[in-house]
């Protein structure tokens, strides 16, 4: 399987677009209302929307190509583009997600660990995420590779209030 990771920039928003909204609508659109899921897709991944978060200084996009396809996407922040105040020595994995037809790849693995490496070089102390209370399988992932639950927010779905869990990973 051939593998290349691309740092995204602005001429990438419409592909960055397109994977977003395809990942997040696969992975959630059995749990939640299709009403709730059109909101939430339509607010966060509008093209402008896409934009503003691409062209922010303290985030940072990356596109995983499986043979020549996009096969899925991780978004990491720093600094006051993080969710959460974490403070300047955290490394916030916002988002990352893999394609179902990818899945089972060891994508997500790589992915990860690009953001954890990222933490590493710039000296910071601990990578975090958010993930949903409901979702078993990315849970157990995240376990698996060295994260620990540190406390919960909430994420709105559409007009429905959602818990995220806080993972932790400190960076060694």
């Amino acid at each position: 399987m051939t593998t290349i990771l691309k740092k995204c920039t602005l001429e990438d928003a419409p592909a960055l677009q397109e994977i977003s909204y395809d990942t997040f609508n696969e992975t959630f659109k059995e749990q939640n209302s299709p009403e709730n899921m059109k909101a939430y897709l339509d607010k966060a991944f509008n093209l402008e929307q896409v934009e503003t978060e691409l062209t922010h200084r303290s985030s940072h996009f990356y596109l995983v190509y499986v043979h020549d396809a996009v096969a899925g996407y991780l978004k990491v922040n720093t600094g006051d583009a993080q969710s959460e105040e974490m403070g300047h020595e955290s490394l916030e994995i916002e988002r990352i997600y893999i394609k179902s037809m990818f899945q089972k790849h060891g994508l997500g693995k790589y992915l990860l660990n690009k953001a954890v490496e990222m933490a590493r070089e710039q000296h910071l102390k601990n990578v975090w995420l958010g993930v949903w209370e409901k979702n078993e399988n990315a849970i157990a992932f995240y376990k698996k590779m060295g994260f620990v639950e540190t406390g919960a927010h909430s994420f709105y779905m559409g007009d429905e209030k959602q818990t995220d869990l806080i993972m932790t990973k400190p960076i060694l």
